[in-house]
């Protein structure tokens, strides 16, 4: 092996990264299915160069939603306004980082994409599970109304979904984010109608 995978060898660092990006790429491309001979090869590494970086497939699935959580966080944190000091500031960061990849060309790698792909394996739901209280904890934490954010999460889950299967074209998804950004600047609107008792 010549080049990036030399490097790569002497780089620990280096490798976990060309295989968390190539488990990412080659899990978009063949699902769960996908080999570890894939991924190693995608990564320009040898299979046992993987197996002692992650010794089990579901440990590198596990590895690989985390990173994407890690890499979300960041994004969210670079969507953050530093000017923008009214409840909802961490909200609104989180909703244009979860639409800035809608609409890119493989947006399936992403950390939305990554989540739908892994979520039905046990060991990375628990890691699902734990990134999404978390968020509910760190948007709460930020002053924004517990029952508000999760109508909002979850018009955003499903812009995401329906964008994964061509279902929301860029421009709806955009809206949808323009709409939903309002929307947290009128939370205490919203709150006053969810408190209004159903009709009999």
């Amino acid at each position: 092996m010549t080049g990036g995978g030399q490097r790569a060898r002497r780089d620990p660092v280096r490798t976990r990264r060309l295989l968390l990006d190539a488990a990412a790429t080659a899990l978009a491309t063949h699902g769960l299915g996908v080999s570890v001979d894939t991924i190693a090869r995608t990564a320009g590494v040898s299979k046992s160069g993987l197996l002692h970086h992650f010794p089990t497939k579901d440990d590198l699935f596990v590895a690989l939603a985390r990173d994407a959580y890690e890499r979300f966080a960041r994004e969210v944190e670079a969507h953050t306004e530093p000017a923008d000091l009214a409840p909802g500031r961490i909200m609104r960061a989180y909703l244009r980082a979860s639409f800035a990849a809608l609409g890119t060309d493989e947006p399936t790698t992403g950390y939305w994409g990554v989540e739908a792909q892994l979520s039905v394996v046990p060991a990375v739901a628990d890691v699902i599970r734990a990134n999404a209280e978390d968020w509910q904890e760190r948007l709460t934490a930020d002053g924004f109304d517990p029952d508000v954010m999760r109508l909002v999460l979850l018009a955003v889950t499903g812009a995401e979904m329906a964008s994964g299967v061509g279902a929301a074209p860029a421009s709806t998804a955009r809206r949808v984010e323009e709409q939903l950004l309002r929307l947290t600047h009128r939370a205490d609107a919203l709150r006053s109608l969810l408190d209004v008792a159903p009709p009999p």
